[in-house]
């Protein structure tokens, strides 16, 4: 049996259409599988810029509200800063320019303590007869030129003889017009012991001059009599001492203690002669300068700061000591006062207080013996101007009116405090 081969055999034609046939395969494959492989890793970076930007949405939205509460927390501070300067109107803050500053939530260390509160009360021209009210700083010594003066035009009916200034206490009835004129000149020094306590030392002279004009009526005199007398003399000594009780930083008002002491260094009024120029009228022939009896006066001062004047009272009680006269055991009587006010600051350097004073006078007595009409009620509207001339000078003018029949119609009262 013979054996054959056989094979297949193409033509050109039909090999070329098999080749373009598997190259066309080919290549459709292979755009499948590069598409495959660039829409995948297009999917994912897709999906990683959305996340990304939904995660930095996210932080934008709560850096916003943490900007809200940062502005809200600012808003709050500078409100609690506005409400703190109302609160200390002395504190000039005007001029003062806000820094920037990072708010902490939370406090950082202790709060500085608050600092004591000293109110300048330089516009009260005088807290009662012989207090002024302003306390001097540790070591500093004032010096204090004061010239006053004052007069009187009274019409009365009184008992003439022994004069207690500025009451006559005994003798005949008599219908007298009097017209006083008094100047006192006067230094005083103050020295601060300590920032709550000062010393006070007033030496003083007095010149007087009054005209009297006298019809003594328990005699039946019709006559007038005209005498004129006058008097020059140093008045008498004044020691004071002032203390303050507290320091007022609370915000409160601020209470000082005062004590002064009279020494009877001028002329007495015991030791001053009369004459008679017609039967039933008597008449001084010099005119005192001092008291005549030690007194001691304490008194307790109130001082409250209010935006933008200074409040003030003052409460006291003078104890007259008793004295050995020709005419026996003399006791003047003691007395009661107070006297309040306002002090208003009109700028820096200027201020001005209207204040009333009044003062009780018990009456006298010889040998335990009450003198009839021997009470006295002093009253007095004070007007009072300060100005701050220097850091060393202060200039303080008052005008007393008198508004009872025992006060002087007018006492004015200038006072030129300098610091050393």
């Amino acid at each position: 049996m013979k054996k054959t081969n056989s094979h297949v055999i193409l033509t050109c034609v039909k090999r070329y259409k098999l080749f373009v046939l598997i190259l066309t395969l080919w290549v459709s494959t292979m755009h499948y599988c590069y598409s495959q492989q660039v829409t995948e890793p297009q999917e994912s970076i897709k999906t990683k810029y959305q996340l990304e930007l939904e995660r930095q949405h996210k932080i934008l939205i709560k850096q916003g509200q943490e900007i809200e509460n940062l502005k809200r927390l600012i808003k709050n501070q500078l409100y609690k800063t506005d409400q703190q300067q109302n609160t200390h109107p002395n504190k000039n803050t005007s001029n003062k320019k806000i820094k920037k500053t990072t708010v902490i939530n939370k406090p950082v260390g202790k709060a500085p303590p608050k600092k004591p509160t000293r109110i300048d009360v330089s516009a009260i021209p005088k807290l009662s007869t012989n207090v002024s009210g302003v306390l001097t700083k540790s070591g500093t010594l004032i010096i204090e030129p004061r010239i006053g003066y004052s007069y009187t035009d009274s019409n009365r009916v009184f008992l003439d003889a022994y004069s207690f200034l500025p009451a006559l206490v005994v003798g005949l009835i008599d219908l007298r017009e009097i017209k006083r004129h008094t100047i006192i000149g006067s230094i005083g020094t103050r020295y601060g012991l300590t920032d709550r306590w000062e010393v006070d030392l007033k030496f003083s002279y007095i010149a007087r001059n009054d005209n009297q004009r006298s019809r003594p009526i328990s005699i039946g005199v019709s006559e007038n009599s005209i005498f004129t007398a006058s008097g020059n003399d140093i008045g008498d000594i004044e020691l004071s001492t002032r203390y303050q009780l507290n320091s007022g930083a609370d915000g409160g008002a601020i209470y000082v203690f005062n004590l002064v002491a009279t020494i009877p260094t001028g002329t007495s009024p015991f030791d001053v002669e009369y004459v008679e120029s017609t039967p039933g009228a008597i008449f001084p022939t010099e005119l005192p300068t001092g008291s005549g009896y030690y007194s001691i006066q304490p008194s307790l001062t109130a001082i409250y700061a209010t935006d933008p004047g200074v409040l003030f009272g003052n409460l006291s009680y003078g104890y007259n000591l008793d004295t050995d006269e020709d005419v026996g055991q003399v006791d003047p009587g003691d007395s009661v006062g107070f006297s309040f006010g306002l002090g208003l600051s009109l700028n820096e350097r200027t201020s001005m207080s209207l204040s009333y004073s009044h003062k009780h006078v018990l009456k006298s007595s010889i040998n335990n013996v009450k003198i009839d009409g021997s009470e006295l009620d002093i009253g007095q509207l004070i007007i009072g101007y300060a100005f701050n001339y220097s850091k060393q000078t202060n200039i303080n003018l008052s005008l007393n009116i008198g508004v009872t029949d025992d006060a002087p119609d007018i006492r004015l009262n200038f006072r030129a405090p300098m610091v050393f």
